[in-house]
């Protein structure tokens, strides 16, 4: 599992570990070869994640984090073959906050957001009643997974 930070010394030493780690699960859970993923991180202002969430999704507003997945048909990727599978960008300002308003640290927020965003990438969606269930299910079986409970 590849992932490629825009501006890695954003964070602390063991958190490029820990999104890893959860991208893998991610795609390891959907059947894929994490050897074979990478995907795209980026860390922004609230300005730019303002943006960037008007200009893809007409809201003008910020958020925490936004998916630009580029896989519409898994089922095409041969076991051998290497694929991005997009890009994550996460607002640090907002994460912090809400790792605040939550009671939990910001290394449980941070990963959580990624991990959630991973999931759109694997064309997981919480519009309908039923795919949030789906998708809510497996972000906390990813979390429990890595021992990242909500009060950490």
């Amino acid at each position: 599992m590849r992932i490629l930070y825009s501006e890695e010394n954003i964070l602390n030493n063991e958190m490029p570990a820990d999104l890893e780690k959860a991208a893998q699960l991610c795609v390891e859970k959907e059947g894929l070869n994490p050897d074979n993923a990478e995907i795209s991180l980026t860390f922004v202002s609230k300005e730019e994640i303002r943006e960037l969430n008007n200009q893809y999704r007409g809201i003008d507003n910020h958020t925490d984090v936004l998916s630009f997945p580029l896989i519409e048909d898994f089922d095409s990727i041969e076991d051998d073959e290497e694929y991005m599978l997009g890009d994550v960008v996460i607002c640090l300002d907002v994460a912090r906050e809400q790792a605040v308003e939550f009671g939990h640290s910001e290394k449980r927020e941070i990963v959580y957001l990624f991990v959630h965003s991973v999931c759109h990438l694997l064309g997981f969606d919480h519009m309908e009643e039923d795919e949030k269930q789906e998708m809510r299910q497996r972000e906390e079986e990813v979390m429990t997974l890595l021992d990242i409970q909500r009060r950490d």
